[in-house]
């Protein structure tokens, strides 16, 4: 018989194709909602008790409750059919039993009270007057009672820590340490947990396994552990045990609560409170399901997997339940580690660029980003890579977000305060119908403090603070998608500073915007590179031979890195693009409009003549930024085989302002 041996963790260190266009990343949805779905049918299947007919499934639908999660749907632009979460679901597992019923009883008298004992201190101190004083030792007890009350409150806590909209930033920064480190629980109960999910004992699957953990949290741990067939390393997620009634149990008292105190939040969020523990329930179920996790990963894979900068682990879903997730071993070094990190040969600066562009790459190319971005969860690889772990906390961005972001950033270049008022509407971040008035110059204020002083002091936390500010003044609601985004700019800005104190985000995330704006043939951004040139109806000439300048910059910080020449990188035809700057789709795009679009062709005409004179000097120098990355002949026979179509283009819109004269 196979023996297995356990080793100390001392040994280690610790559908379709995604494309990567704005254009069709809404794909990225679709094996997701396939997901949700395959997966509501598997676990009604395998568990009786949970069966239900789809005209029951529709009236489970039907209620009050139903709205706000229809709410979070429209703000969101996305529809799941299938969900872990809703508040009948919730409801419907607590008081299925006698025996819950009692525990819910015990935990809610336990909730209330300990809740209620804070909540008198925090009044008796501002009886006598002493409420900002003793703030900093309040914080910290906030931050110890959520600890005590258990795994729901410390995930409550972390989330607490970036929502500016519901606690004041004193107490934010004290919940930003809130550790998930926990105790473990004992390895005979991960190991058999683990036995039970797959169905065969430990020993015939691996041949050694780590005697300790190598992290713990509060919703699982960790072991590393090495397959017997293939000797391959690799890292076993062990969820903790019993801990899934436990959270439906907190879930639906934490609505219950709520429910109480929907005047206040609807006059100071113009949401109900309800609506708010909905977002959390449906984050925190998500994470409690680590089939959710592995489809998590196979989403993250496909969508770097022509990126050779980037290090996603491989996930073993035939070794893989709903409480057990077994994926690639990622020996890195950790984030924290910068003398490692330079010890190691690794370029700082092409590490930073690095990881900079495959955030935004998740966050406005493919909707679908990594929520929990800490240093524990970034590895730096040796040969120039960045990896990711730990992918239980991810958020979708639908297309229609994704498009407001990119018209919010556009907003801002143009400084159109107005706009960028609506942006925040649009994107739920204000009840629809609120006045934007008073928001308006405040807005204005924190941007153009912030980038007055130029990208040299620009930082997302100095902006974060003062956006803080502004949102515990307004009814601003942040939806929990976008404060995953703001934790993971911050946390990965943090990330950059403690490997380089003097980074400045914006240095490498402006270049990479222009790239994309300057190269994406998606219509969505053709459009918006055309706001972005024309301001006021005057075309910017400065302002595209900036685009042009950052472009090129990210693509030869890019093209330098040492991951570029790893030996197993699937195609070098895919990386060619990434070497230099290919416009060849930008001027046969520009030549089409300027054929077809009255409009743009009379602004266009206007700037070569503005102020009485030709301005052939700009076009010049203009042309010299880029004559080294275009292929004069190769965008000639472009434009030539495209001349039926802009032809026949060119006639219709022709056909339709005479008949429209008429």
């Amino acid at each position: 018989m196979a023996s297995i041996s356990t080793i100390s963790t001392s040994n280690f260190f610790c559908n379709n194709h995604h494309t990567a266009k704005l254009s069709s990343t809404s794909s990225v949805l679709q094996p997701r909602l396939r997901f949700l779905a395959a997966n509501a049918a598997v676990s009604t299947s395998s568990n009786p008790t949970s069966r239900r007919t789809s005209s029951e499934s529709a009236n489970l639908e039907v209620g009050s409750s139903s709205s706000a999660m229809e709410q979070l749907d429209i703000e969101r632009g996305v529809c799941f059919p299938f969900r872990k979460y809703t508040p009948e679901t919730v409801r419907n597992k607590v008081l299925e039993s006698r025996g819950q019923i009692l525990s819910l009883v015990g935990r809610g008298v336990e909730i209330v009270w300990n809740l209620g004992l804070y909540w008198s201190t925090l009044m008796y101190d501002c009886l006598v007057g002493r409420d900002e004083e003793v703030v900093p030792y309040r914080a910290r007890q906030l931050r110890n009672l959520l600890c005590d009350l258990g795994p729901s409150f410390i995930k409550a806590g972390q989330v607490l820590a970036n929502r500016p909209d519901i606690i004041r930033e004193d107490y934010m920064n004290e919940l930003c340490i809130l550790q998930d480190d926990v105790p473990p629980f004992p390895n005979q109960v991960a190991f058999a947990i683990i036995e039970e999910e797959l169905g065969q004992p430990l020993e015939a699957i691996f041949s050694k396994i780590s005697s300790q953990t190598i992290a713990a949290a509060s919703l699982g741990q960790v072991y590393r552990a090495t397959l017997r067939d293939s000797g391959e390393d690799v890292a076993i997620k062990v969820q903790r045990p019993r801990i899934e009634p436990i959270i439906y149990r907190d879930l639906f008292l934490f609505r219950t609560l709520a429910s109480f105190l929907n005047g206040i939040s609807l006059q100071k969020l113009g949401c109900n409170a309800e609506l708010i523990v909905d977002e959390f329930g449906e984050k925190l179920l998500e994470e409690l399901d680590y089939t959710l996790e592995a489809r998590n990963l196979e989403d993250f894979l496909e969508n770097f997997k022509n990126d050779p900068t980037v290090k996603i682990p491989r996930v073993y879903k035939k070794l893989s339940g709903s409480r057990v997730l077994v994926m690639e071993w990622i020996d890195g070094i950790r984030c924290t580690d910068p003398q490692a990190i330079k010890e190691a040969g690794i370029d700082v600066n092409g590490f930073l660029t690095v990881g900079v562009s495959a955030a935004l790459r998740q966050l406005l190319e493919f909707g679908l980003f990594h929520g929990d971005p800490h240093p524990g969860n970034i590895f730096a690889m040796r040969d120039g890579r960045i990896a990711y772990v730990d992918f239980g906390n991810v958020a979708v961005l639908s297309q229609q977000n994704k498009q407001i972001l990119i018209d919010a950033v556009v907003h801002a270049v143009n400084e159109d305060y107005v706009e960028m008022a609506n942006d925040f509407t649009r994107l739920g971040f204000l009840a629809s119908g609120t006045d934007v008035a008073p928001i308006i110059p405040a807005l204005e204020a924190i941007w153009q403090n912030s980038s007055g002083k130029g990208l040299s002091d620009f930082n997302f936390r100095s902006v974060t603070g003062k956006f803080n500010q502004l949102v515990y003044q307004y009814p601003i609601r942040i939806p929990e998608r976008f404060s995953l985004v703001i934790r993971s700019l911050l946390t990965q800005e943090g990330i950059c500073f403690t490997l380089k104190p003097d980074f400045k985000f914006l240095e490498v995330a402006y270049p990479y915007v222009a790239k994309r704006l300057l190269t994406d043939p998606n219509p969505a951004l053709r459009e918006r590179l055309i706001q972005v040139l024309f301001k006021d109806g005057v075309f910017q000439w400065k302002r595209l031979e900036n685009l042009i300048v950052l472009a090129k910059e990210n693509v030869a910080k890019m093209s330098s890195n040492p991951a570029l020449k790893v030996k197993h990188t699937k195609s070098s035809r895919d990386l060619q693009v990434e070497r230099k700057l290919d416009l060849t789709d930008t001027i046969k795009d520009g030549a089409r409009l300027f054929l077809i679009d009255e409009g743009i062709r009379r602004q266009l005409l206007l700037a070569l003549t503005e102020d009485s004179k030709l301005h052939i000097q700009e076009l010049v120098d203009v042309y010299r930024l880029v004559e080294g990355d275009i292929d004069i002949p190769s965008v000639a026979l472009e434009v030539a085989r495209d001349l039926p179509a802009v032809a026949r283009d060119v006639m219709l819109s022709w056909s339709a302002s005479v008949l429209s004269d008429r």
